[in-house]
């Protein structure tokens, strides 16, 4: 079978005795080696059934064809007799083999403990689009849905019941993960969130309005006066409580044996974080928090458009380096403060960069008529980035060829002014792809496909034309 000789000849350019660990992310096979010096990254690039293959200081990035990525890796894992982990794993595999810079561990940090919580924010922000699409005038008529058709008035309120549900207890979804990340009981993780958005104290989007008034309620411990806040729709807070948390834990774990440990450890590690949280290190976070989304707004309301261009045009290396895997967090905190933020500018700024490396890699299409297997390529990976995926086409095609990358770059920074222009911010989370409008207020949809249109069509075009003169390097194989 073809992925039988994919995996066999991936195995033969690497060497199995070479293979620490592997995994699969969408399309693309990490595996990090003990020499890099003893891979030879060119075979790799030639394997039928590899798009593109890429070495750097962390791991070997192999880009797959779609078709039978699975099945690749499971036949390298028997090849190699190395084992299948988890992306979060793999990275703490390649931290303990390479130092890496405080930036970098720091984005790690992030994606470990958002990447999982995003088909749960993704699921709440397209069930908050379908309740706007019900509940908005002048998107099928003058009257909403909800009025036209009385009877599916429970049925929208049963959906935004459940589209609010993930960021209002988000501090519960952040405890576990985080909590986890940072080697502690996640599920006490889970209860440090849930104690941080009891109905008892005042809802974080009040707690503003209630200071100001002077009606605050309070705890007198020891004589001092702690605020009875909450944290709902908070990020930073309950990152700070998890990493308090775990690292109690695992000092009481330490220092308690046996019974004394299973019976005491989890109370005391949560009571000690609970007196922390409310008495220093939630009011702290809040401000900072606060202070941090307040900055982002600033910056996107002074620079307008041409700060949406520069993003759009940067937004792809972003990618490149791992850095937007911090973005979920920043998006986050912009969606839950709406009221004060208008919405989410970086998800308008995303679609207009994957748009526009998907008009690249179809220009790589159009181009190399005489090359059926990057016709192949070409093909699915753009039709992957129109739906929001894009290192098929980036690392598979645009890159590979250099010019349509940064073709894209440009496409993007343009597509991003438009964006700007039209003062573009996502209400909910979604696709950033062809199908994010699902996530933008219906009267803006036609202004979205016009920035993500200019995007596209920008990119496709002039790698066309630039192309016409490297045809015949296209239809090399």
């Amino acid at each position: 079978m073809r992925y039988q000789n994919t995996a066999q000849q991936i195995a033969a350019a690497i060497q199995p005795a070479q293979v620490v660990a592997l995994t699969l992310v969408q399309q693309e096979l990490r595996i990090v080696v003990k020499d890099a010096q003893q891979v030879n990254v060119q075979t790799v690039d030639q394997i039928p059934g590899v798009v593109n293959a890429d070495m750097t200081d962390e791991y070997l990035h192999i880009i797959l064809e779609n078709k039978n990525c699975t099945q690749v890796v499971n036949e390298l894992v028997e090849l190699t007799g190395t084992r299948s982990v988890t992306p979060a794993e793999l990275e703490d595999i390649t931290t303990e083999m390479h130092q890496k810079n405080p930036i970098m561990k720091l984005v790690n940090v992030l994606s470990d403990i958002f990447v999982p919580l995003v088909p749960a924010l993704v699921a709440g922000g397209l069930l908050m689009a379908l309740d706007n699409i019900l509940t908005q005038a002048g998107i099928f008529g003058p009257q909403p849905l909800v009025e036209m058709f009385p009877q599916i008035k429970g049925i929208s309120e049963m959906i935004a019941l459940m589209s609010a549900a993930p960021f209002m207890f988000l501090p519960i979804l952040i405890g576990f993960t985080a909590t986890k990340r940072f080697g502690g009981n996640e599920i006490l993780g889970a209860v440090a969130g849930a104690i941080l958005v009891m109905p008892q104290l005042v809802p974080g989007d009040k707690v503003a309005e209630v200071v100001s008034s002077g009606h605050m309620p309070t705890w007198d411990i020891l004589g001092v006066q702690v605020a009875q806040s909450g944290y709902q729709g908070q990020v930073l807070p309950i990152i700070g409580v998890a990493f308090i948390l775990a690292t109690l834990e695992k000092f009481f774990h330490k220092h308690l044996k046996g019974a004394l440990d299973a019976t005491f450890t989890p109370m005391l590690a949560l009571v000690l974080t609970g007196f922390v949280t409310f008495m220093i290190v939630g009011p702290v976070l809040r401000v900072a928090s606060n202070g941090f989304t307040d900055a982002l707004v600033w910056l996107v309301t002074t620079t307008g458009a041409v700060g949406y261009g520069i993003f759009g045009a940067l937004y792809a290396p972003i990618v490149i380096t791992g850095l937007h895997q911090t973005f979920p967090a920043i998006e986050t905190q912009l969606l839950t403060n709406i009221a004060k933020t208008g919405g989410d500018f970086i998800f308008p700024i995303a679609a207009v960069s994957n748009l526009a490396q998907a008009g690249s890699a179809f220009g790589v299409f159009l181009l190399s008529k005489g090359n059926k297997d990057l016709r192949a390529v070409s093909s699915s990976a753009g039709t992957s980035a129109l739906l929001g995926i894009t290192e098929p086409a980036m690392f598979g095609v645009n890159l590979k060829y250099k010019f349509p990358f940064f073709i894209a770059l440009g496409a993007a920074g343009v597509g991003g002014v438009v964006m700007g222009i039209f003062h573009m911010m996502s209400i909910s989370m979604g696709p950033m792809s062809i199908l994010g409008f699902v996530a933008i207020a219906p009267s803006k949809w036609l202004d979205y496909f016009v920035g993500i249109g200019v995007a596209f069509f920008i990119a496709l075009i002039v790698t066309v034309i630039y192309g016409k003169t490297r045809v015949r390097r296209f239809n090399e194989k």
